[in-house]
């Protein structure tokens, strides 16, 4: 499996389990029926076609970017003017979720690679102006992750 098609499972594992944020068990069944039970639409690669051996790497970095949440949801706060997190589409707070915890927490990952995929992510699952809305964003955090570094 690509890292592309991870990153798909990732985004797809968050998208499910933002329902389920209020209760840990019920966060935690569904993340094992994710492969069992998911339809996959719009995936390459279906859930129950994900090799087992990849299915902890998925359930690693999603786990990874729910533990974040509560500050990656501050940070789009304070980068994205006139739109908080609640008013945010679900699929775009997703992608943007996930970006931003490339962008800022996984060092494998360089910037412009974090950025980049969420756009494509926006772009096969979101409406007609999220590429748009979390390149901006996200563009956003890193000059300014940048401009702190100097």
């Amino acid at each position: 499996m690509t890292r592309r098609e991870l990153r798909e499972h990732v985004f797809n594992e968050l998208f499910t389990s933002d329902f389920y944020l209020n209760s840990q068990e019920d966060l935690s069944e569904q993340r094992d029926l994710y492969f069992t039970h998911a339809g996959g639409d719009g995936l390459d690669i279906s859930p129950n076609e994900v090799p087992e051996e990849e299915r902890g790497e998925v359930k690693a970095k999603a786990e990874a970017v729910c533990a974040l949440i509560g500050e990656i949801d501050r940070q789009l706060d304070e980068a994205s003017v006139g739109w908080k997190t609640e008013r945010m589409s679900r699929t775009d707070l997703t992608i943007l979720r996930l970006g931003m915890y490339e962008l800022l927490y996984d060092d494998s990952i360089p910037p412009r690679v974090a950025i980049n995929e969420a756009v494509l992510l926006a772009k096969k699952f979101g409406g007609e102006d999220s590429s748009s809305f979390v390149n901006g964003i996200l563009g956003k955090v890193q000059r300014q992750t940048l401009e702190s570094d100097t």
